[in-house]
């Protein structure tokens, strides 16, 4: 075998590339390879790839970061020329080893993107010997490769949508996850209606229409966009969301009763419904025996805040329910919320009217944003491992290396 293909072979350079010379530089205490793209590969546009015309030599001889060779680095130095593209005007020549505007070769830029999805962020640094913020750039690179070569949103049929906080100061990412494939298949800054039309605009409208469920929060702005872009599509209300708004009545209730008894001198009441409140929280089946005591003394002094306790407990039991059954307890839920005389709960069983639908297609379905919200829990975990990021887009790109299919293979598979 030639001395030059061991080198390509090395390098993991593709046949479009000839490897000229191979030299040592003290000075950088690094291996050079010189190279030069074929006659097929030359004088084509960064952009779009397309053949253009010569422009000039550019800034001359530029390297470009290798995958190291054990203890030393390598880089291989070329020519970098302008053409001048018709759709992108003067612009620098593709190269068959990198990536448009990369200071790293392919190779070296997989492994960095497979090792962010991976290791954590200290491992990234010492391993590859590269700055943290040139990991965010090398990530938004690769990922948009993988999307410009996968159609992520090939047979789109059932999807979740949410919000989550990504950084303090009501800093929030908007994100799409597939049901059938349970992947990130789209995220954006902001949590608003002007944001997730970004997403159906990038869908289209002919995919659009085929959407045939969304399951979501009851959030406003979803619901508005999801009844504008796609109409044939069924809401599916999360049932975690509706037992959250019992959770949050119920405790309304404490607070009032806290309140009174407070107002009323009795101490040791209010010691006990201070003390109460996970033991009201909890399922049943997870409470320990003290605080069983606590909800059984609760059962005995206080009435209206057990009414309230019944009242979260039966609500969350119409989710457990084949969904005839689930209804048919649903509706008697709302007539007893009503006449229970606790305003948080009758104000609860109004709002659950106006969104009885979505909990139906909900129940009838068999469907929950729970993969939406393991999505979040693991972007929440990126936030950390992403420190230093100074980009949402960076944070989004490593989400989809993640989570979204776009991580790339190791360069010696």
């Amino acid at each position: 075998m030639r001395r030059v293909s061991v080198w390509a072979r090395m390098l993991k350079l593709e046949r479009t590339t000839i490897v000229e010379d191979v030299s040592f530089d003290d000075a950088a205490n690094a291996i050079v390879v010189h190279v030069r793209p074929n006659k097929h590969a030359e004088g084509r546009c960064g952009e779009c790839g397309r053949r253009a015309s010569w422009y000039d030599r550019g800034d001359g001889r530029r390297r470009w970061r290798a995958l190291d060779l054990g203890p030393l680095r390598a880089y291989l130095e070329a020519e970098a020329p302008r053409v001048q593209c018709p759709d992108h005007g003067v612009i620098v020549a593709q190269v068959p080893w990198a990536r448009h505007a990369a200071g790293f070769t392919y190779a070296f830029e997989d492994m960095v993107s497979w090792l962010a999805a991976h290791c954590s962020k200290s491992a990234v640094q010492d391993l590859m010997r590269i700055a943290w913020r040139s990991v965010g750039r090398v990530v938004t690179r690769v990922v948009a490769d993988a999307q410009r070569e996968h159609d992520r949103f090939a047979n789109l049929a059932r999807i979740g949508i949410d919000e989550i906080s990504y950084k303090r100061r009501q800093y929030y990412l908007t994100v799409v996850v597939d049901h059938d494939t349970g992947r990130l298949i789209w995220a954006a800054p902001g949590r608003s209606e002007a944001t997730l039309r970004k997403f159906f605009d990038e869908l289209g409208e002919e995919r659009s229409y085929r959407i045939t469920v969304v399951t979501a929060d009851a959030a406003d702005w979803i619901r508005r966009v999801v009844k504008e872009r796609c109409p044939a599509a069924e809401i599916c209300l999360d049932p975690f969301h509706i037992v959250s708004w019992a959770t949050d009545a119920l405790d309304e209730v404490r607070r009032l009763v806290w309140n009174d008894a407070r107002f009323m001198g009795q101490k040791a009441l209010a010691k006990e419904l201070k003390d109460a409140r996970f033991a009201l929280w909890k399922n049943p089946e997870d409470l320990s025996e003290r605080q069983k005591g606590r909800l059984a003394l609760i059962a005995r002094t206080n009435a209206p805040l057990y009414r309230a306790y019944l009242l979260k407990e039966k609500l969350r039991q119409v989710f457990q329910l084949p969904p005839d059954q689930a209804m048919v307890l649903l509706d008697n839920w709302i007539a007893w919320a009503q006449r229970s005389r606790l305003k948080p709960f009758q104000e609860l069983a109004r709002k659950i009217r106006s969104h009885r639908k979505g909990i139906e297609n909900s129940l009838r379905r068999d469907l929950s944003n729970a993969i939406v919200e393991s999505a979040n829990t693991k972007i929440r975990l990126l936030t950390r491992v992403a420190f230093g990021f100074h980009s949402p887009m960076a944070l989004i790109a490593l989400a989809m290396l993640s989570l979204g299919g776009c991580c790339p293979a190791l360069p010696h598979d």
